[in-house]
């Protein structure tokens, strides 16, 4: 195994505290972490300069899942070589967003994403919970539990199977060749 690059060292060593934050938030609302198993963890770059160091540096530890965008800006899914290990069992891929042009954001670890049977069932199941259902409406359904500042996202697909689908079905849109050229 090839070892850290100091970039993808600064996002491995905010990992634990980041899991701990979800983990403790899924508690603090009377969820347990073994509610589904976490799909992937989200992290959006600073800048598009951070996005394509990090783009490179992580294709040592996985295999590209797709590159498109995805609200106006690249996003790369890599489906790692070897899980990252967490309190929702091991987690198999990793998720690297650019930054929205024009949009100022907190950069970092952002989410993680848990695949459960029946997002329903679980508002059902769960009442009490803040979830934010807005996104139930997407061509990808999912709700989300504020943790701030943090996010956990559930989903009935995993990553890598609605990367699949959008694939089988020519959804995927191409990041535009010239895109980091225009934006750097």
């Amino acid at each position: 195994m090839v070892a850290p690059t100091p970039a993808l060292e600064n996002i491995l060593s905010h990992l634990p505290h980041f899991l701990h934050e979800l983990e403790q938030g899924v508690l603090d609302h009377g969820l347990s972490p073994s509610i589904g198993t976490m799909d992937h963890v989200c992290y959006r770059a600073l800048d598009n300069a951070e996005y394509l160091t990090l783009r490179a540096e992580l294709a040592q530890y996985g295999e590209v899942l797709v590159e498109g965008m995805i609200g106006h800006r690249p996003i790369i899914t890599f489906k790692l070589f070897q899980p990252l290990a967490s309190p929702f069992g091991a987690i198999p891929s990793l998720e690297l967003a650019a930054p929205k042009a024009g949009k100022q954001h907190t950069h970092g670890l952002e989410h993680g994403e848990i695949v459960v049977p029946n997002l329903q069932q679980l508002l059902s199941d769960y009442p009490w919970i803040p979830f934010n259902t807005k996104g139930l409406q997407g061509h990808a359904p999912e709700v989300t539990l504020s943790v701030a500042p943090y996010q956990i996202k559930f989903h009935c697909l995993s990553l890598a199977d609605t990367i699949a689908l959008e694939i089988a079905h020519n959804q995927v849109i191409p990041v535009p060749e010239d895109y980091f050229q225009i934006t750097l």
